[in-house]
């Protein structure tokens, strides 16, 4: 058997012991049909970007891919494995669709089990017909329900994660924050924990997109727009952030469920009001519009706290040692048992005696 078949059969029989699982058997096969075809689409990214009858637009970008993986390899100390090594063509714009709920007066996570990463907030569907069902039981059970498309993902170093397509729309700098993101789960993803991995790995994301550009290729004008793209990033970590207290104090109040729908529009709409008033004067790279009232729910909130909690003291750590791949380890050692997040509160606190 060649190797590439050993490797989708590896795909086939993970799929069997998943569907052991807590998770439901057809939606593990599809999952595991999917994965075992982007598998066997792969190209090797080396015979792509020598070949001419791809465009010059995906062969640069391939190139870029190349690059970013041997710089967090060599320059962050990132375990990249054989990911980012091949390419997949997909034939839709969006890859998969994630699902995320939330209770309706709780700011905490309704959650599905899977072997490896635990306990995660999100269900990933490929087939958007079974996302939107899954989206609308969810609602009629009473759970805010928010769902997201995805580009990209990680096997965690399972199986050799290709590039795709829908990963390639991405402009460059978002494409190198995307793979240094994803490389970075590859090396480092405590189980369970995910608002903690996805927010450690927006950090090294962000970071090392700045790095890259600022001191590996010199592009001053990417240079640039990365800080830019890293201060607004925080800001809306911040401003996210700052729904939390005030929804979880009027959900623990012993008050009737219409006024507490009544208290949580109220919030929803100041927070559109400061978003407008008070935090977009603050952004710089101009990638965001208003905020909606209508739009705004728990999963929207925690679905964007998963990615933006506490990225300033990921940012105190990188600034104490002023050097990223040293703050990467001193993260992942520090991190690395027990809850990360007290253990992370145990490291900020060391440096600010």
């Amino acid at each position: 058997m060649k190797r590439r078949d050993v490797r989708i059969a590896h795909a086939a029989a993970l799929v069997a012991a998943l569907v052991t699982s807590a998770c439901s058997p057809t939606y593990v096969l599809r999952a595991g049909w999917e994965e075992a075809r982007i598998l066997s689409s792969r190209r090797p990214i080396q015979a792509v970007v020598h070949d001419t009858t791809v465009s010059r637009e995906t062969r640069d970008k391939l190139r870029l891919v190349l690059d970013t993986r041997d710089f967090a390899v060599r320059d962050l100390g990132l375990r990249a494995g054989r990911s980012y090594e091949s390419y997949a063509r997909i034939t839709r714009d969006t890859l998969a669709l994630n699902v995320l709920a939330a209770p309706e007066f709780g700011l905490y996570w309704r959650t599905w089990w899977f072997p490896v990463v635990g306990r995660v907030p999100y269900r990933g569907f490929f087939d958007f017909d079974r996302a939107l069902a899954e989206a609308a039981a969810l609602e009629a059970e009473g759970y805010d329900v928010s769902v997201r498309p995805v580009s990209a993902f990680s096997t965690l170093g399972w199986f050799p994660d290709p590039i795709m397509s829908t990963t390639l729309r991405l402009d460059s700098l978002s494409l190198v924050e995307t793979v240094i993101h994803e490389i970075t789960h590859s090396t480092f993803f405590p189980s369970g924990q995910a608002d903690f991995n996805e927010s450690f790995a927006n950090f090294v994301g962000h970071r090392g997109a700045i790095a890259f550009f600022c001191d590996a290729v010199r592009d001053a004008a990417t240079c640039e727009r990365a800080n830019a793209r890293w201060r607004d990033t925080r800001v809306f970590g911040e401003f996210f952030g700052s729904l939390r207290e005030p929804l979880r104090e009027l959900y623990v109040r012993d008050l009737p469920e219409e006024e507490k729908r009544r208290g949580k529009r109220a919030i929803f709409e100041d927070a559109a009001a400061r978003f407008e008033t008070e935090i977009k004067p603050r952004l710089e790279a101009g990638r965001y519009g208003s905020l909606r009232p209508d739009d705004l729910n728990n999963a929207w909130v925690l679905a964007r706290l998963l990615y933006y909690t506490r990225l300033d003291d990921f940012e105190r750590v990188y600034a104490r040692h002023d050097d990223l791949r040293t703050a990467i380890g001193v993260l992942i050692e520090a991190t690395g048992d027990g809850d990360p997040w007290e253990r992370l509160d145990a490291l900020v606190r060391a440096g600010n005696p």
